[in-house]
Parts: C-alpha cells; sequence; structure tokens
C-alpha cells in the first residue's frame, strides 16, 4: 500500500442556499491534496440511505478515493447561511453516520500506511468516532505527519478533547477566532495573538502553528522561525472549504521538501482561489500544481 495522506471524520453535505453540495473538512483537505498528485484518502462513515449512496458516487465522480463504512444512522448534513460577505454560519445535525466510525480492519490498515494525517474536533463530538479518531492515531507509523485543524463548531468541543489532541498532533491548525476561544478557555486571555501562538507551540512541542485571520492575513510559526502572508484582495463567492483548501495544499507542498514560506504562500493563493468559486471541491489551475512539481 502507498503512503497515504488522510483525512478523518467528518463526511457530509453542506445544505447552501443554490442546493447541496459535498462537504466535510476531511473529505476537502483529501481532495485538495489529491490534486497535488498524492495519494489521499478520505475516511468517515455514510449511512444506509440515498443520501449515502449520493455521498459514495459524488467521491466517485471526484475520483476521491475512500473507506466509509454504511452505519445504520443518516447521512450528515449541515445547514450552511452564508451572510452579504460569503461567510457560513452552520447548523449541524447530530446523530448521525460520522459520528458513528467504526474502527474497522481497513481503517485500522490505512493508519499503519499513513504518511500524514487531518483530523479535527467536530468529528470528537461523539464517543465512538472520537474512538476510533484516536486508535487510528495511535497506529500511525513513526514519523506521520499530524495536523490538528481545530474547526470549532457550535458547542461540540470540550477542553479535554482539544488537550488531547493538541498533545498528539505536530502540526495544529487554527483560526483567529478559535485561538481567542482557546485562549479563554486555557486561561491565557490577555495575551496577544502571536504570544498565543508561541505559547501553544511550545506547551504542546509543536513543529508549527498555522494561524489563519480570514482578510488579515494568516501566519506559520515554527520553532524560531515565523512567516506570515496577506489575504489577497478577490472576488469572494463563498468561503465554504477555503481553510480546507489551505491545509490541504499547505500539507503537499510540506511534504514534497518546500520550505515553510513557500509552502505557506501556495497555500493562501489556493485558498484564495477557492474563495472564488461556488463550493469546497473546485478544480484548481494547473499553475499551482506545477509550483510543487517545479
Amino acid at each position: 500500500m502507498e503512503q497515504l495522506i488522510i483525512g478523518l471524520g467528518e463526511a457530509l453535505w453542506d445544505c447552501l442556499p443554490e442546493g447541496k453540495k459535498l462537504g466535510g473538512a476531511p473529505a476537502n483537505f483529501a481532495y485538495h491534496v489529491g490534486q497535488f498528485g498524492l495519494p489521499s484518502l478520505a475516511i468517515s462513515a455514510v449511512g444506509n440511505d440515498e443520501l449515502g449512496n449520493e455521498t459514495l458516487k459524488a467521491f466517485d465522480r471526484k475520483r476521491l478515493k475512500y473507506i466509509m463504512p454504511r452505519v445504520d444512522f443518516p447521512t450528515g448534513t449541515v445547514q450552511v447561511v452564508l451572510d452579504v460577505e460569503g461567510v457560513p454560519t452552520y447548523d449541524i445535525k447530530e446523530g448521525v453516520a460520522w459520528d458513528n466510525i467504526p474502527f474497522t480492519g481497513d481503517i485500522k490498515e490505512a493508519a499503519e500506511h499513513c504518511r500524514a494525517v487531518c483530523w479535527g474536533s467536530l468529528a470528537q463530538r461523539n464517543e465512538v468516532s472520537q474512538n476510533t479518531i484516536n486508535k487510528f492515531l495511535k497506529s500511525t507509523p513513526k514519523g506521520c505527519l499530524k495536523i490538528f485543524d481545530i474547526n470549532l463548531r457550535q458547542n461540540f468541543y470540550t477542553k479535554e478533547i482539544i488537550q488531547s489532541s493538541l498533545r498528539l498532533c505536530n502540526v495544529l491548525k487554527i483560526n483567529d477566532e478559535e485561538l481567542v476561544t482557546i485562549g479563554r478557555m486555557f486561561g491565557y486571555p490577555g495575551l496577544d495573538i502571536e504570544n498565543k501562538c508561541w505559547l501553544i507551540l511550545g506547551k504542546y512541542n509543536l513543529d508549527m502553528l498555522v494561524l489563519t485571520c480570514g482578510v488579515n492575513g494568516s501566519y506559520v510559526f515554527a520553532p524560531g522561525s515565523m512567516s506570515f502572508r496577506e489575504t489577497p484582495k478577490i472576488e469572494v463567492a463563498d468561503t465554504v472549504g477555503a481553510g480546507d483548501s489551505f491545509t490541504g495544499s499547505f500539507t503537499a507542498a510540506i511534504l514534497a521538501g518546500l520550505p515553510i514560506a513557500e509552502a505557506h504562500r501556495l497555500a493562501v493563493d489556493v485558498s484564495a482561489f477557492v474563495c472564488t468559486q461556488n463550493g469546497a471541491m473546485p478544480v484548481l489551475p494547473k499553475e499551482f500544481i506545477e509550483r510543487i512539481k517545479g
């Protein structure tokens, strides 16, 4: 089996004003990594229902490989409402298939051949999927790049789950609003954003901390260095999936051996492009792909 780059967690449909689109951070991440020619895989669960059938057919059309056990819960959906600037808010349905991902033999084998994995806090809101994620992470080989894309949604997180994942990851991806929440939760609300990031980087012995701040730019912190890039000014269609495309392209660039600053620049450009498109999984222009291969 190839050394896989895996998105692990929720698989769901974003119900947008113009109709439903396949989403979920892990699938979005795996799809974008795969566009750079890396062997990627989405791992989740879908229901024994028509929406589950649609999910697998949609992944097949996107040529996204997956392990998606069928379980006796409905396939996940999210009601997405966009504000005037295209920024989404989410109503995430509970008791769905991705809350109940079983730790199957196929998933264990994928973990044992994992080169990089990205997961978040949302898919850990239910004990079944939380246990599967923890078993997966503990089954990965030494040297596996473990990216915790924190992804705080509604009230579906706890301090304990966040701390557990911080101890298991070597890269944290977080946005500025989530950083404020974490600062309050962990008891250091008075620090500015950079000092909060340095503190988390050191406290959890991370290799990198990626902070996105919407229109106010983004940072990558690593021991002894920091990269900052401004956000390009673009015409926004919607921002759904933009953060996942950032994480996916950044991961692909780091795995290809690009320096952090170059990987950061590519991630910013890719996520800006995704914001100009409708939905989370647009096809990327070849010029982005060539920046890694070149």
